[in-house]
């Protein structure tokens, strides 16, 4: 059984609220709430409530068709955030020297779909399912990789001409000797 329900005119751009529908997408819906719950996001309080109005929703339904449905096996199948209109919604906001920066304030609808069918498998490209358990969980490192960009260039060392000329012309160990020699004087 699947349910849906949608939130409009939530207030806060639709990037900011993509942020907090991804922690969710896939979790069972105990799990979803809890995250929703101790998130930091402002767009978490709306999302929240569009999640109880889909398990409302699914309740309902469950009536109605006269099939009993336990809430904690549903799962969040879907959740996507579209745009909302900015149409009405622009703002002034003053300015130094007389001037004036124009703010839009932004608006999103968020839709949730719970199910209480079977999560899918994860897949995994090119490989069979028995192959995919029988891999270790984690791949010892190999010594032969190597790091790719600006890590890979070998650095050349800066020479300054001064330092070039003076290298050539007199060595270290005999400079000293010379100032030596001056200062006795």
């Amino acid at each position: 059984m699947e349910a849906t329900a949608s939130a409009r005119y939530l207030r806060g751009s639709a990037q900011k609220a993509r942020l907090v529908v991804d922690m969710i997408r896939g979790k069972d819906v105990n799990h979803a709430l809890a995250i929703l719950r101790f998130s930091k996001k402002r767009a978490a309080n709306g999302i929240e409530k569009c999640v109880r109005s889909a398990i409302a929703n699914a309740n309902e339904a469950a009536e109605k068709a006269n099939v009993s449905i336990d809430p904690d096996d549903l799962w969040v199948r879907a959740a996507f955030v579209d745009r909302g209109p900015t149409k009405n919604r622009r703002r002034v906001r003053p300015a130094p020297q007389g001037r004036a920066y124009r703010e839009q304030r932004h608006f999103c609808h968020v839709t949730i779909s719970l199910s209480n069918d079977a999560k899918p498998e994860p897949k995994v490209k090119g490989m069979k399912k028995a192959e995919v358990e029988a891999k270790p969980a984690k791949l010892a490192p190999s010594k032969s990789r190597k790091r790719g960009g600006a890590a890979a260039a070998p650095r050349a060392k800066k020479v300054t001409p001064k330092a070039e000329a003076t290298e050539t012309t007199e060595k270290p160990a005999a400079k000293k000797a010379s100032k030596k020699k001056k200062s006795e004087e």
